[in-house]
């Protein structure tokens, strides 16, 4: 373990030794991508020169121990030697977590993608309802969300809406949430009192790098058009909506949020080089022998992953059966019991295909 730790400590020292190169700090997309690799390797390197002190601290007190004669001295030698010990112990369990190999998406930012499924305007509302709540957990965590595009019914509910987060371990985070999330609940129209249920998809992406996805301007087909709002109306009076068609795979994205077509156009780039730097991850994960045995689930979207029981004011976890009577705090945002869970799992999973 300690050779591993070695060549990361080292690592460590060329990444900072390279974002310090007055060449790389003028280049802002390779100083971003050292910064991502400087702050997930610096926690490694503290823990790693914690564990080097202690454990020279162990052996001087080992040493002292073995020469001691004073028998008073000698039993608070043997209580010191034996709390360094535990504390070693607790260290080196700590660095084989984070000696786990990393997701390659760690650290990045992501784009979310929540459409309706079965359910009709129930479906829709309850997509409205997860917007809200990860944009309320992205508050709560610092980060940046934005709204991109989106698509209301009439009663408010959202067939579909795309949105990015952005800050530190955003990805990490959310990576969870891909799948089918079941909502089970009288919905606002039924007038029988029935409990009804029914399902949205979440689709979570890693933001791709300009240099990570390379899209040919000659494979795209840009169409701007009039802005419409709710119902049909005119929201501006410019050509500033755009869709792009990426023709080589089939694509559509569409953006109209903002009143500058330039905009628009750039977060629609944003959302197609996602899409497809996912379709990318799918189809070399398909290559692979066999997707790792630590993942959660397979971060399909037809999996069905959660779901929200308002009647018994529930939130069940399918993938870990983790099960939490607290639904209107984790509809508010509080998504960390969930997600810290799913973090462990997924730990001890990693741990397990280690030992095997």
């Amino acid at each position: 373990m300690e050779k591993r730790l070695d060549q990361v400590k080292e690592k460590f020292r060329h990444i900072e030794m390279q974002m310090s190169d007055p060449g790389v700090i003028s280049d802002q997309q390779k100083f971003k991508q050292l910064s991502r690799e400087h702050s997930q390797l610096a926690p490694v390197v503290k823990k790693y020169d914690e564990y080097k002190k202690t454990k020279k601290e162990l052996e001087e007190s080992t040493h002292l121990l073995d020469e001691e004669k004073d028998p008073e001295m000698k039993n608070m030698l043997i209580e010191e030697v034996e709390k360094l010990e535990k504390n070693l112990q607790v260290m080196e369990d700590d660095l084989m977590v984070m000696l786990l190999p990393k997701d390659p998406h760690s650290g990045k930012d992501v784009m979310i993608e929540i459409r309706a499924g079965t359910g009709g305007d129930e479906a829709a509302l309850f997509a409205t309802n997860l917007y809200r709540m990860y944009s309320r957990y992205a508050d709560i965590m610092g980060w940046k969300c934005e709204f991109i595009e989106g698509n209301l019914n009439e009663i408010g509910g959202y067939k579909e809406v795309i949105f990015s987060v952005r800050g530190e371990n955003a990805y990490d985070n959310l990576k969870f949430e891909s799948g089918v999330h079941r909502v089970q609940r009288i919905p606002e129209t039924e007038s029988g009192g029935r409990i009804h249920t029914s399902a949205v998809t979440v689709a979570v992406m890693a933001e791709a790098e300009e240099n990570e996805i390379e899209i040919n301007p000659e494979d795209l087909r840009i169409d701007v058009y009039r802005s419409s709002g709710h119902g049909g109306q005119s929201v501006n009076t410019t050509d500033s909506a755009v869709r792009i068609t990426h023709i080589p795979s089939g694509m559509v994205v569409t953006c109209q949020d903002e009143k500058s077509q330039l905009k628009n156009k750039t977060k629609a780039l944003r959302v197609l080089r996602a899409r497809l730097f996912e379709k990318s991850e799918q189809e070399r994960m398909a290559r692979e022998s066999e997707l790792r045995k630590s993942q959660i689930g397979s971060g399909d979207r037809s999996e069905r992953i959660r779901t929200y029981n308002f009647p018994q004011s529930r939130v069940t976890d399918h993938r870990i059966n983790l099960t939490l009577h607290s639904l209107e705090q984790v509809l508010n945002g509080d998504l960390e019991p969930v997600v810290q869970a799913l973090k462990k799992y997924e730990t001890e999973q990693q741990l397990r295909d280690v030992e095997r």
